[in-house]
């Protein structure tokens, strides 16, 4: 989805980690969060809705999120909704 959202704008897949941050390591910006959430919802449906869960963020904390919140927060959503 991280493709999808950068094309091949700087994307090195080997240095991406659980801890990188969307905001500082890979420079997305706001819109490129709407875009992660448009993807994640046509993979997931309604299952995920990651606009949701970034309005219940704090700016501090969506300026430092990591690949691994998204990804807990992901798996949290679809274990809920008893989809894999």
């Amino acid at each position: 989805m991280l493709h999808a959202v950068l094309g091949d704008y700087g994307l090195d897949e080997a240095g991406i980690t659980m801890d990188t941050r969307f905001h500082e390591d890979l420079d997305l910006e706001s819109i490129d969060l709407v875009t992660l959430g448009g993807h994640l919802e046509a993979r997931y449906g309604d299952a995920v809705n990651f606009a949701e869960y970034l309005a219940g963020l704090g700016l501090e904390q969506i300026i430092t999120l990591t690949i691994g919140r998204l990804v807990e927060h992901v798996a949290a959503c679809l274990r809920d909704s008893g989809e894999h």
